[in-house]
């Protein structure tokens, strides 16, 4: 661990906090998601796709609805940000062969970050319609649908706190092999930043996504450029927390960030009224945020349950039941994970959050 921890710190001894998650998370030699497949139940967390496949289905409902709402047009570019381990683009796949001018137009992209994770989803996925790509700027031609399920809480944040009337930045410094928290005087750039988005009123620590904001100007140009829109699925906030969001999970426990450095995720709460305004500066018409619940709900999940469980024996009915709960139970997934949509300002589609 030292070892790591040090190739990690790079001799620096304090690094910003966004620049430690990067690297804690990403880097090719020592990154989290490099060295493992993290989903399922022998990892450290399962997400929607995993749990159940309906999710999957009611993403593939959603994406053909925004399909013929662009005029059914001959081709166009699904984009999956974060894939995982597959199973939400072996569902699309799946369920879009029931609608052949669809799968016909479809082109489906591939963003990953993680060699480990894009080795495990090429072993999986075996289709001409499914391409890889590192850089999005490679995708010429729309129009274009971004799809991201928990992709925007495994960026890197940046922290800050008002400290004796000063904005401070939160900072992590590696002492006799430890990893602390500290805090140092913000940059006047960073500070700018902040105001851009009315978020000095804050009491408490305020959380700024500065590489998912970079991260996603490029998502944000596409749309405008060719036309479509971005979907985004994770938990987060609407009301502010005030506190650091930041928690690391491994082995489906919560765990203290600061141990285990490149074994174990990290992630933040979204604060989706923030990227709600991040669109919207970057000339995107966004919808209201809505739960996961009330998504796959009006989608039509629960319709879909019952019509593929009446003629299931009880204990495989009991299981779909019990997974799509999960989904869509307000005191399990359904409340805590939210939906927010972006889209070309020229769309009119807004299913199903209106």
């Amino acid at each position: 661990m030292p070892k790591k921890l040090d190739k990690i710190f790079n001799n620096s001894k304090i690094i910003s906090i966004d620049l430690y998650l990067k690297k804690v998370l990403y880097d090719k030699n020592y990154g989290y998601y490099q060295s493992k497949n993290p989903f399922g139940a022998k990892g450290d967390f399962v997400t929607a796709p995993n749990i159940s496949n309906l999710f999957g289905e009611m993403i593939a409902i959603w994406f053909v609805s925004f399909w013929e709402s662009l005029n059914k047009p001959k081709t166009i570019n699904f984009v999956e940000l974060g894939p995982g381990n597959g199973d939400l683009c072996l569902i699309l796949l799946k369920t879009l062969k029931s609608f052949p001018s669809v799968f016909d137009a479809v082109n489906i992209f591939l963003y990953e970050k993680s060699k480990k994770l894009e080795k495990i989803q090429k072993k999986r996925i075996v289709s001409d319609k499914v391409n890889w790509v590192k850089n999005l700027n490679k995708i010429q031609k729309g129009p274009i649908v971004f799809f991201g399920n928990e992709f925007l809480d495994a960026l890197p944040i940046k922290q800050f706190k008002k400290i004796n009337n000063d904005i401070c930045e939160r900072y992590v410094s590696l002492k006799k092999n430890k990893v602390e928290f500290i805090y140092k005087k913000a940059l006047k750039k960073n500070i700018n930043k902040l105001k851009k988005y009315n978020l000095l009123k804050t009491l408490g620590i305020i959380e700024y996504p500065e590489n998912g904001f970079k991260e996603l100007k490029i998502v944000c140009n596409k749309i405008k450029k060719m036309n479509g829109g971005a979907l985004f699925i994770d938990y987060g906030y609407e009301k502010e927390k005030k506190v650091s969001t930041l928690q690391s999970v491994k082995k489906h426990k919560f765990y203290d960030i600061r141990k285990n450095t490149g074994n174990a995720d990290i992630t933040s709460l979204i604060n989706f009224n923030l990227y709600k305004k991040y669109f919207y500066s970057e000339g995107l018409e966004v919808e209201n945020v809505i739960n996961q619940s009330e998504f796959l709900q009006k989608m039509g999940i629960l319709e879909r349950v019952k019509l593929i469980s009446d003629k299931m024996e009880r204990k495989r009915k009991i299981d779909l039941y019990s997974r799509v709960q999960r989904l869509i139970n307000p005191k399990m997934m359904g409340k805590n994970f939210k939906v927010i949509f972006a889209k070309n300002k020229k769309s009119k589609f807004s299913l199903p959050f209106k």
